[in-house]
């Protein structure tokens, strides 16, 4: 039975740092909206690419790592309660009767829109699949591209393959927690490609037995009838080695795809929609790109840049909403309609 669609006035696609902003300035034009991400959480890039790694130009923030950026935005847009919708791919945009925007999601659900903002970066981040053919039927049992809840792993032989930061983080984790019967983390060299501490972490729970680590390359695995029970993998000495797996959580990176998105009908240059410079407005009325997703004459990938063209895109929202209402500038440091929509009190 499909579900019906949800009616809102906004709906943004992208929950990084400037899909987060777009949604605090559609805030302070009191238009609450609907947020929708690929992945399972809020963050984009920096949560995903570099969650630890220092940014220095973020205007008032001298340094902040990348999720303390997104922590940060998180906190900046609750006063406007938007409603997220992660773990959902985005796969037709339709025009309606009525001008508004019907949208649907790979995962079966749809909002009808009156304007859609598209905070994308540069494309819908999907992680790199384990390549063994017919393990794809293990997903969302036995085979986890995202760490599942704690009850799925507690008690489990867990296998972790990967050698990036995700991989040695989790592995960490849940040798810390101290839920699972067992960890194992796999990669296929002895070499990682992650921050200096977390190597220096995974090599001291290895050497007190908290964390085993194997160096192999997985080439295939064995079942019980639906159930996946090891890990074939072909060791540095040319042999094969059988791993004991009840779960398998695989972090090998993850791949940016426009998708879709590329099928909508919107003016593209190199992958990047066209914009107008004054409302960030595609070349479909009521359809705003923002941040990496868009290009411009003088376009420039920061997330400065993003701030900057979210705001304009809200402000043109606003007049496209309301029409016959007249629009004036705003400051929160003195506009009681600011600080009743913020929820503070002027001091």
């Amino acid at each position: 039975m499909a579900t019906l669609p949800i009616e809102t006035d906004a709906l943004v696609i992208g929950a990084g740092p400037v899909g987060l902003w777009q949604v605090f300035q559609l805030g302070l034009q009191d238009i609450r909206c609907h947020v929708v991400d690929a992945l399972p959480h809020t963050g984009g890039q920096p949560s995903e690419l570099y969650p630890d790694k220092p940014i220095y130009d973020i205007p008032g923030i001298p340094v902040c790592s990348g999720q303390e950026l997104i922590e940060r935005l998180q906190q900046q847009v609750r006063p406007f309660s938007p409603a997220l919708h992660a773990g959902h791919t985005i796969d037709t945009v339709q025009r309606q009767p009525d001008g508004r925007l019907l949208v649907g999601s790979r995962q079966g659900q749809s909002w009808l829109t009156r304007c859609l903002f598209i905070a994308a970066g540069v494309g819908a981040f999907t992680p790199r699949p384990l390549n063994l053919e017919g393990v794809a039927a293990f997903e969302g049992r036995q085979l986890h591209y995202h760490r599942p809840a704690d009850a799925t792993l507690a008690g489990r032989d867990v296998v972790v393959h990967g050698g990036e930061d995700e991989a040695l983080r989790t592995a960490l984790d849940l040798v810390a927690a101290g839920l699972s019967r067992r960890v194992t983390l796999v990669h296929r060299r002895d070499v990682f490609q992650a921050d200096e501490a977390l190597v220096l972490a995974v090599r001291e729970r290895v050497a007190t037995g908290q964390l085993h680590l194997v160096i192999g390359q997985p080439v295939g695995f064995e079942q019980t009838e639906d159930h996946l029970t090891a890990l074939n993998l072909a060791m540095p000495d040319g042999q094969t080695q059988s791993l004991p797996v009840d779960q398998l959580l695989v972090f090998l990176g993850i791949s940016p795809r426009l998708g879709p998105l590329s099928q909508w009908g919107l003016a593209m240059e190199r992958k990047q929609l066209v914009v107008s410079t004054d409302t960030f407005q595609t070349n479909e009325p009521g359809i705003y790109a923002v941040g990496d997703i868009n290009t411009y004459p003088g376009k420039k990938k920061l997330i400065l840049c993003g701030f900057h063209e979210a705001t304009l895109a809200a402000f043109a929202a606003a007049a496209q909403l309301r029409p016959d209402e007249r629009q004036m500038l705003q400051y929160t440091t003195t506009s009681p309609r600011l600080h009743q929509l913020l929820g503070v009190s002027p001091n």
